[in-house]
């Protein structure tokens, strides 16, 4: 509903406009009448209508002073002009003050009643864009905070001009110490739970560590914080010298990282940048900071880590890739699962020790699953048979982000390839063994028979065989050769009647006379005395 104000000096004609019209019907209120302009004016102070119906001949104030008096202080109110005078000059002057509309009389009820409806949809209309604007208002000051945040991480991120950097910074009301940046980027390691959480208790967690680190940024002039896509919470503070800065940074990551492990069951990391002009490239500071983070990964996690550290360190000699990885091909395919993990452990205590950036540590320890790969595959085994699933380490190693991860990983792998590689060897030299003992059983009447023919035979070396066959038979090979010679002999003794010289042929002895001393040495009795003693059954 809508106020309106009738202003004439004849008593009837505001009497009759206000009898005839309907004016609840029309969508309005009429608050009230005056008969000169002053006295509206005095009326319009304590009421303020949305609609004055004015006459223009009045004592005191006419219409025209009156509109005048409104345009300057009540500029909202519309001013409709009802007069009698029909001239060009008084309608051109209201139209000047902003009057709404110029009407003369005599109007008949109908006439008005169209111009009070056309007035009303107008100030609908008005009202629908005042609410609308002031609708757009609150959004924007609801999305004040995001909008900062969004434009902070540009800052850091992407190329801006120095007008850009100034009407925004303006925009926002962010002021800054001096025209040096510094970054602390703050991001959660792990959550320290005793019970079972959810996505929306870690979520709210990661708010309390940024209002935390809020609060206390507040308290230092030239600062500004914001949080990135991935959740990271980032802190940007500014000063006249790169040194204060230093010196500032430390101080703020220490007491963010007290109170943060004080009051959340957390760990938290915090890296800290380089310093870098405002008016240069920025993405210096946001990047380095988010390297200085990274070292989390190498040297251990709750932590806060400045870059500059990391880089002032002694650069540490490469690893010899061609020792490392002629020690892995010799522990994958001689060692014990208990060995690989040891030269594993000692291989992650370098990466420890010379702090190598995370992503150095990648190109390693895909070096490693390469090599190991290439060796099941020349052992003729699958990688499947290793890591109990058709993957491909190369790609699954991203899965994991800190070392003490792809360790525990790795050691497992590796542990897992060794085992095959060991059980494979093992099936394959009693393969050889067996094959070996057949051809000694074969060819035990060969007086040429030695362990040089067997190895031949089987393809080994002659001290690997040596050992080899030790392990699996309980004997030395010539243990084994005489033993089986010494048994066939038995055999012809008790079954046929050949004399012991055509049986030491038989079984591959030249020496007739050797083979009787071994024969005894093996049962105790000469081949004479062991075959009378099967005959009388002594034996």
């Amino acid at each position: 509903m809508y106020k309106l104000l009738i202003v004439d000096d004849e008593a009837l004609v505001r009497e009759a406009i206000k009898e005839q019209m309907n004016w609840e019907q029309l969508g309005f209120e009429c608050i009230g009448d005056c008969e000169d302009g002053q006295e509206a004016l005095e009326y319009i102070k304590r009421e303020t209508p949305d609609v004055v119906l004015t006459d223009i001949g009045m004592p005191f104030m006419n219409g025209l002073e009156l509109t005048r008096e409104l345009s300057i202080s009540y500029p909202s109110v519309k001013v409709i002009i009802l007069t009698g005078y029909d001239d060009f000059d008084y309608a051109q002057q209201a139209l000047k003050l902003q009057a709404v509309d110029y009407i003369l009389k005599p109007i008949t009820a109908a006439e008005l009643e169209t111009i009070v409806r056309k007035m009303a949809q107008e100030l609908d209309h008005e009202r629908s864009q005042i609410q609308d604007y002031e609708q757009l208002k609150r959004q924007l000051a609801e999305s004040l905070p995001q909008l900062k945040e969004r434009f902070l991480e540009r800052l850091v991120s992407s190329p801006m001009t120095v007008k850009q950097i100034k009407e925004s910074c303006s925009y926002f009301q962010i002021e800054w110490n001096g025209p040096y940046l510094m970054e602390l980027a703050i991001d959660v390691d792990e959550f320290e739970w005793h019970l079972p959480s959810t996505l929306f208790d870690q979520e709210l967690i990661q708010f309390a560590v940024y209002n935390i680190a809020q609060e206390i940024t507040a308290r230092y002039t030239g600062a500004a914080i914001f949080r990135d896509r991935e959740n990271r919470v980032l802190v940007l503070i500014s000063g006249e010298v790169t040194e204060e800065l230093y010196e500032l940074s430390v101080i703020l990551a220490e007491e963010i990282h007290s109170a943060a492990a004080s009051y959340l069951p957390i760990k938290l990391s915090i890296g800290i940048g380089h310093a870098c002009l405002l008016t240069e490239n920025v993405s210096i500071v946001h990047q380095s900071a988010l390297s200085a983070l990274d070292y989390r990964y190498v040297i251990g996690m709750n932590e806060i880590i400045h870059i500059a550290d990391m880089e002032q360190r002694e650069r540490p000699e490469l690893l010899s890739v061609v020792t490392w990885e002629s020690e892995l091909i010799t522990k994958l395919k001689t060692g014990t699962p208990q060995e690989m993990d040891e030269w594993l452990k000692k291989l992650f205590a370098t990466f420890r020790e010379q702090v190598f950036p995370i992503d150095i540590c990648y190109i390693y320890l895909q070096r490693i699953l390469l090599t190991m790969m290439h060796t099941l595959y020349e052992m003729n085994s699958k990688l499947s048979q290793a890591s109990g699933e058709e993957l491909n380490p190369i790609s699954e190693i991203n899965r994991f982000t800190t070392l003490d991860e792809i360790e525990a990983w790795m050691k497992e792998l590796c542990g897992n390839a060794v085992s095959i590689i060991r059980s494979k060897r093992e099936d394959q030299t009693a393969l050889q063994i067996a094959k070996a003992v057949e051809f000694v059983k074969q060819n035990y009447m060969d007086p040429e028979l030695s362990l040089k023919t067997v190895c031949h035979h089987v393809s080994l070396s002659s001290s690997y065989f040596s050992t080899i066959f030790k392990v699996n038979n309980g004997k030395t090979f010539v243990e084994f050769v005489t033993h089986e010679r010494m048994e066939k002999a038995k055999e012809l003794l008790i079954l046929t009647a050949m004399k012991s010289y055509e049986i030491a042929y038989a079984v591959g002895y030249s020496d007739p006379h050797y083979f009787s001393g071994a024969f005894k040495k093996h049962t105790g009795d000469t081949p004479t005395d062991y075959r009378n003693n099967i005959t009388t059954g002594k034996v």
